[in-house]
């Protein structure tokens, strides 16, 4: 283990940007490496359990609820927090520099200040990851866009400004130098693709105990279903719920949980196999359950490979139907779009998910993958191997 250091984690203030990389830095810190983590108010109470340093910075970037449809106009969002951003890092970071610089996709600042500094960084992504060709499939098609030319020379001025170690656009957001992608393998487009010199996939990484603590699978239960369509940033339609009461209510042997922030709207009628669940991150009961109704967000169905369990997968938006049609790909769901929900439809999916072997078979092997991955310890000592690059370097 390399001797303790000062490693600096730049973030967004956005929950669902937050929580992928948590416990990555509560392990660090575990292992003594002083962690400062640069990142607005609103997120520091997920922070500073972690036993990392706020360094508190003012954010530009808007609430959920604020952000604009059009593409151009959200990535300027980011361009301008950056803009924002990286004189506070500077602030806060040129007399006390780290020894490795760790950042958000999203957080365009972190690299920029890392490469002024002239040192290492690991990207940490939760999301998809660019592949060979994906600037010529997918940016070309961002620049073609109403303001995409005036965006790329905004930024490609901030970046010659800011010292960053290239001007251009497509290589600074698209080829970071090392990047740990908090995501399964199966989830990544064209995975074949990646860098894997750059790359590493380490799948969604949990601490320890975050699977086991908490609620317990009923011992007369014979079948567990989790209807779970919140997550951190997202709490499904109230209809989808009424809906799963109507398709599983007395499904002989199955026990339903349905874990939803709007739960005591519903407490009163459901079935007797029913129980209600405060929303939460749903580690311990994935790990207990045999079928999962999700909304399939990036976070959700990682969690779902990573616990075997099959999906009925209700998407909500674009990236969520991406990710629902890979896992039917997969072989391990069935999609059925918010539009089409009913009790019949609900229903049918579950009878196909669970009278299909190989769905049983797939979700088993899909386990086992993202398993070994390594998660959080695989990710920290990458980030180890990183650092002792850096000083012999």
């Amino acid at each position: 283990m390399p001797r303790p250091a000062h490693i600096a984690m730049v973030g967004t203030p956005m929950v669902g940007h937050v929580l992928p990389s948590l416990e990555i830095i509560r392990e660090l810190v575990t292992r003594g490496h002083r962690v400062t983590y640069a990142n607005a108010d609103p997120v520091a109470e997920l922070i500073t359990p972690t036993g990392a340093e706020l360094v508190a910075i003012t954010s530009t970037l808007p609430v959920a609820d604020d952000w604009p449809q059009d593409p151009i106009a959200s990535a300027s969002l980011f361009l301008g927090e950056a803009m924002a951003v990286l004189p506070q890092l500077h602030a806060a970071y040129d007399e006390d520099p780290a020894d490795l610089y760790l950042y958000d996709v999203a957080a365009y600042a972190g690299r920029a200040l890392a490469d002024a500094q002239g040192r290492g960084l690991v990207q940490l992504s939760a999301a998809h990851v660019a592949w060979e060709g994906a600037q010529e499939e997918v940016g070309a098609a961002f620049a073609q866009l109403p303001g995409g030319p005036a965006y790329r020379e905004r930024f490609a001025a901030w970046l010659t400004r800011g010292g960053a170690a290239t001007g251009n656009v497509e290589e600074f957001t698209g080829r970071p130098r090392r990047t740990l992608a908090m995501i399964p393998r199966a989830m990544q487009p064209h995975a074949d693709r990646v860098d894997t010199e750059a790359v590493t996939f380490v799948g969604p990484c949990f601490g320890a105990g975050q699977e086991q603590d908490g609620w317990v699978r009923p011992a007369a239960a014979k079948k567990v279903l989790l209807v779970s369509l919140a997550g951190s940033e997202y709490h499904g339609p109230q209809e989808i719920y009424h809906q799963c009461v109507a398709a599983f209510a007395d499904l002989p042997g199955w026990h339903v949980v349905l874990q939803t922030v709007r739960g005591s709207q519903l407490a009163e009628r459901l079935p007797r196999n029913f129980e209600v669940q405060p929303w939460a991150p749903p580690l311990a009961m994935l790990e207990q359950a045999d079928v999962w109704v999700t909304h399939t967000g990036m976070g959700s169905s990682s969690q779902g490979l990573h616990a075997g369990v099959p999906m009925i997968a209700v998407p909500h938006g674009a990236d969520q139907c991406f990710h629902a049609d890979r896992l039917v790909e997969l072989g391990v769901a069935r999609r059925i779009d918010t539009a089409d929900v009913t009790a019949a439809a609900l229903r049918t999916a579950l009878m196909e998910l669970i009278g299909d072997p190989q769905v049983a078979a797939r979700s088993a092997w899909l386990w086992s993958e993202v398993r070994a991955e390594g998660g959080t310890c695989r990710a920290a000592d990458l980030i180890e191997d990183q650092l002792a690059e850096e000083r012999v370097g």
